[in-house]
């Protein structure tokens, strides 16, 4: 017989590596733009459920802590039915005074939500983290603070995103898409609108709207809002008999609508800021802030009771009725109870109380109109329904979210022209003269800077200590010119960098200058040395570098572990600097869908 290559005796010959069923399916899902859209809408399923069952468990809490009838939203409620019913909220803010007395020992951290988590840290967020918020929004409405759950489900949309993203070892800008998908999935399940819930995502999450990111985003938008339908939790529409006959004239006073909804967001986001400046000098503990808090917004539900909860049941009541005094108290009232909510510790957005607010903002507006100018015959109705918008792109941002967020509630189109108008006039002012949303108000107070979710993480990630080279030739600073030149011949290198005993930075110098210079060849080399005191440090951004040169008038700069030791790590060129900087640029902006 033949020999073969085991007739040795030997082990038999490798063969390939057997891959396992589920490693081929996750490679084949992650490689696949339709694998994408395939996770997007399982995850939209998901968050679906969870969105339904935090709205249907917080209408449970709301029946049996203030005796509602079964289905009767808070909110609608003519009256309290006991005054006593006004410690509720104090019993949810101590409620919340535990929980955070519970993650100060145990959960430090702070929690990154979906904005942030798309901005800096590419998508990744912790499931975890995102299920204890959504359990401090569900404590914070199911016992009455005049807050939404919306916080709450675009936090457990996009935690279950980034946590399937992770297992299926997404990229970072599908990890990013995913993300703004279970966002947009969680609002618009429980809003049981999927046009408004997908924009949020493109808009509010992601940054921007992008071919790629339709699809998946689509995908678990419709999922969610089918499964919040098959479960029973969506929202009614909004049933008003509107006269929307306007006139193109009638554009003028909706635009002068846009400014004081603008007007009103700014005054609403600085509130909420000097509240919690005001809790913050008041020297109460911080857990028993939102017990205070409580008792105030249950003491301003004994006018009304739609200051509390997030105003869904109120929003149905206000926006057809007739325009009095009650609605311009009702409107400030609203006001002080979220801003004492949030501002005291509350855990929820302003995302619905917002469209609340922007109702009655309307309706007084358009009261004040019809009084003061009778020809115009505006149904006060008509200007409620494009104030919603209006204030709410004040506050939340996102015109067309706002916006589809109407026109799907009301299922009226004839008024989309003067709602995009309003909408985008308030956006405008309020980004020119305020340049926030509530959310990345929130981020500024923190200390970020970003001013959208659009993902600049990248450029803290690409760091001096990323970009530096470790591998600079050094020399003694009090070594002498002919020595230099013996270890470094002419074309060697290029810079020099020059260090003391210790390893402490002295400067550079340039070795075609070393040989061209007319110093005595027993002269030190410190004497040549240039950008003694220019230094950068291993945690500097690419941004801080770029300006750090610019400074420094600079080509290159080496790089120090501290200023007080100036220990030298690397070296690092402006050049390639702003050569990884373009390539990382370039990433960012095929992942925003220009190019595949």
């Amino acid at each position: 017989m033949p020999a073969t290559a085991n007739d040795g005796g030997g082990p038999p010959p490798a063969g390939p590596a057997r891959v396992s069923l589920a490693t081929r399916v996750r490679d084949a899902l992650r490689t696949r733009e339709t694998g994408l859209v395939l996770i997007a809408a399982v995850m939209g399923v998901l968050a679906g459920l969870a969105a339904s069952v935090m709205s249907l468990t917080t209408q449970w809490m709301h029946e049996v802590l203030f005796g509602l009838p079964e289905g009767q939203r808070l909110s609608s409620s003519a009256a309290l039915a006991s005054p006593w019913l006004i410690l509720v909220p104090a019993a949810g803010g101590a409620a919340m005074g535990l929980i955070a007395l519970a993650l100060r020992r145990w959960r430090r951290r702070a929690f990154v939500d979906p904005i942030e988590a798309n901005a800096l840290h590419g998508g990744r967020m912790s499931l975890t983290d995102s299920i204890i918020v959504a359990g401090q929004t569900m404590v914070s409405n199911g016992f009455g603070a005049s807050l939404g759950l919306e916080a709450g489900y675009s936090q457990i949309g996009s935690g279950i995103g980034s946590r399937l993203g992770r297992m299926f070892e997404l990229r970072r800008n599908d990890l990013r898409i995913l993300v703004g998908a279970g966002a947009a999935a969680g609002i618009g399940a429980a809003f049981d609108a999927p046009l408004m819930g997908a924009f949020y995502g493109f808009e509010i999450v992601i940054g921007t709207y992008s071919i790629p990111a339709a699809a998946p985003v689509l995908a678990a938008t419709v999922a969610a809002v089918m499964t919040a339908r098959l479960l029973g939790a969506h929202v009614e529409p909004l049933h008003l008999p509107l006269h929307a006959d306007l006139a193109p004239l009638d554009i003028l006073p909706v635009l002068g609508l846009g400014l004081v909804a603008a007007a009103v967001a700014i005054v609403i986001m600085r509130l909420v800021t000097s509240v919690e400046w005001a809790f913050g000098k008041s020297g109460i503990p911080g857990p028993l802030r939102p017990v205070v808090a409580g008792l105030g917004v249950g003491a301003l539900a004994l006018y009304s009771p739609q200051v509390l909860s997030d105003g869904h049941g109120a929003l149905h009541a206000q926006v057809g009725s007739a325009v009095t005094l009650s609605v311009a108290i009702v409107f400030v009232l609203k006001i002080l109870a979220s801003a004492l909510s949030i501002g005291s510790g509350f855990r929820g957005g302003l995302f619905f109380a917002s469209l609340f607010l922007g109702a009655l903002m309307g309706k007084l507006y358009g009261g004040a109109l019809a009084f003061a100018f009778p020809a115009l015959d505006l149904d006060p109705a008509v200007v409620a329904v494009v104030g919603m918008g209006a204030l709410a792109v004040g506050v939340i941002g996102g015109p067309l979210t706002m916006s589809f967020l109407v026109l799907e509630m009301t299922r009226d189109l004839s008024l989309s022209g003067y709602v995009l108008a309003a909408a985008v006039v308030t956006s405008l002012t309020v980004r020119e003269t305020f340049g926030y949303s509530f959310s990345t108000w929130r981020l500024h107070l923190r200390g970020e800077t970003i001013r959208s979710a659009q993902d600049v993480g990248w450029m803290r990630d690409l760091t001096v200590a990323a970009m530096m080279r470790t591998d600079a030739a050094t020399f003694p600073s009090a070594g002498s010119l002919r020595a230099l030149r013996s270890a470094f011949p002419l074309g060697a290198r290029r810079i020099i960098v020059l260090v003391d005993d210790g390893g402490g930075y002295r400067g550079l110098v340039r070795l075609a200058e070393a040989y061209a210079t007319e110093a005595p060849p027993d002269a030190p080399a410190g004497d040549l040395a240039s950008h003694a005191d220019d230094m950068l440090l291993p945690a500097m951004t690419v941004k801080d570098a770029a300006g750090a040169f610019d400074a420094a008038r600079a080509e290159d700069l080496a790089v120090v572990e501290d200023r007080a030791t100036r220990r030298f790590v690397g070296l690092l060129g402006e050049a390639h600097a702003l050569k990884r900087y373009a390539e990382e640029l370039d990433k960012a902006r095929r992942g925003l869908g220009a190019e595949e």
